[in-house]
């Protein structure tokens, strides 16, 4: 755990000397993070006028800055998003600048490689050496490496989704992929197994909410999750006290920012969203055009989590196993990276913008990842399959880095023009859904048809063919003698 979560730190830590854009260190909502991190570290609140007025930006944003917010009503200007990511960079902030914000990023990586690793072993049985490697491959390369120096709060969101998965598993023997169907399934399979634990589901359901407002339906997820477990094993007094504290915690949460912003979201702080604050999502949303997303989010050529970690695609065949096996915790995997793929396909307003690949799943990849791992297990072709596919992303992490300190490309603007080899094959594969041209719908249908057959080849058993040997003469005879009388 150590070694990986190092490992991890230092992955990501390199992706500091990358700027994000041409001329700036961050870009988009980085920013405005940061000015209310520097708010709450000298000012002990969220208003960021001052800040504005002051320029601090410029340190880290050398051009002018999109400020993002409009006064209101008695003079405070309010960064339109949710306040626990600056709170918990406030203090690295005031010790070490933009640069100390995003090493804090980086040991949340680091931890968030340490903690998959344990919760593969410790709650979902797979092997050491497995385990090990799934969270290198996964924790090492693009999306999970480049968003641990990205200040948003997708890296903390996956660390929390995490702790909670391993506190609503517990502890105990676990199946792995070769189990037979149906296994697990009787009983509970996913239940806090003591009141600490419920204390971090509860805990992390809360904290979700106020890294963004997006992740809601993840958290309720988790909550229904943790909830329906306890209640399926006769612990329905805890369970009515866990559904009952979550309830009084979204009420404050909107009274505070009825009360801070003005609205039930920070959005409503916003300069940009003309037609209020539920028009983040779109004003006339094509529900049918974004469910291209359910598969482009991983293999779109830019954007798609398989273009940069060709690993990511062994997620198919392995939740389809999960779900066909039900093993003990498939749902506290399976539900809310359903959960958080579906609002990366239908409520995301792009799945393509001013940032890197994966942005809008990274919250839910951990539990992916978990998924491989323990469909992994001890097999080794599908271990030699993990290292080869996963060694592709692994190296495409350093080489992005390099090019970027040497101003070549950016982290927001033009990583796709990297001059990584592997990348720049693979990508032809895969189709660009920002060109919906023939060729891509030709693209688009065969992914869909190979993942969906191997999803299927996954799920279903393999026939052993039987094994004869050769029958001595005496053997023969009396079985020649056997078969007379039987007919």
């Amino acid at each position: 755990m150590v070694a990986v979560g190092l490992l991890a730190m230092l992955a990501a830590a390199g992706g500091i000397a990358v700027p994000a854009t041409h001329g700036t260190w961050t870009t988009a909502d980085e920013p405005q993070y940061l000015l209310t991190a520097i708010s709450l570290a000298e000012d002990g609140d969220l208003d960021i006028a001052d800040e504005l007025a002051e320029a601090r930006w410029r340190p880290f944003h050398a051009l002018p800055l999109p400020e993002q917010t409009e006064p209101l009503a008695d003079g405070r200007r309010l960064s339109p998003h949710d306040p626990l990511l600056p709170l918990l960079l406030a203090g690295p902030v005031a010790a070490g600048g933009w640069v100390g914000a995003k090493l804090a990023m980086a040991a949340m990586a680091g931890l968030l490689a340490a903690l998959l690793l344990w919760t593969a072993v410790g709650r979902f049985a797979v092997p050491l050496r497995t385990a090990t490697l799934a969270a290198a491959v996964f924790a090492l390369s693009p999306p999970l490496a480049v968003y641990g120096s990205q200040l948003y709060p997708e890296l903390p969101a996956a660390l929390v989704t995490l702790a909670a998965v391993a506190a609503l598993v517990g502890p105990g023997p676990a199946r792995g992929a070769g189990a037979t169907q149906g296994a697990g399934a009787a009983g509970p399979t996913q239940v806090p197994a003591g009141v600490g634990a419920t204390l971090v589901v509860g805990g992390a359901v809360v904290a979700l909410p106020w890294l963004a407002v997006k992740y809601v339906p993840v958290a309720a997820a988790l909550a229904m999750v943790g909830c329906w477990g306890l209640v399926r094993a006769g612990r329905g007094r805890r369970a009515l006290v866990l559904a009952g504290s979550l309830v009084v915690a979204g009420v404050v949460f909107l009274v505070l920012h009825r009360w801070w912003y003005g609205g039930w979201t920070p959005y409503a702080a916003g300069d940009h969203f003309v037609g209020g604050e539920l028009s983040v999502v779109g004003t006339e949303p094509d529900y049918l055009g974004r469910s291209r997303r359910l598969l482009g989010l991983l293999v779109d050529r830019g954007f798609g989590l398989a273009a940069w970690q060709p690993a990511w695609l062994l997620a198919v065949p392995a939740l389809a196993v999960m779900l066909a096996r039900r093993p003990r915790g498939w749902a506290a995997v399976a539900v809310p990276l359903a959960a958080g793929w579906l609002v990366a396909t239908f409520v995301a307003l792009t799945m393509h913008g001013w940032w890197f690949a994966g942005r809008q799943v990274v919250v839910v990849l951990p539990l992916a990842a978990l998924a491989v791992a323990w469909w992994t297990g001890p097999d080794h072709r599908r271990r030699v399959l993990l290292a080869v596919a996963g060694g592709v992303g692994v190296l495409a992490q350093p080489w992005l880095v390099a090019e970027g300190a040497a101003g070549r490309i950016t982290w927001a603007v033009d990583a796709t023009a990297t001059a990584n080899p592997l990348y720049r094959a693979w990508r032809l594969a895969l189709p660009d859904y920002l060109a919906m041209s023939w060729w891509t719908w030709v693209l688009h249908v065969a992914w869909l048809v190979a993942l969906g057959a191997w999803a299927v080849a996954a799920v279903k058993p393999r026939q052993r063919p039987p094994r004869f040997r050769r029958l001595s003469g005496r053997e023969a005879h009396q079985g020649v003698n056997v078969g007379r009388v039987r007919g």
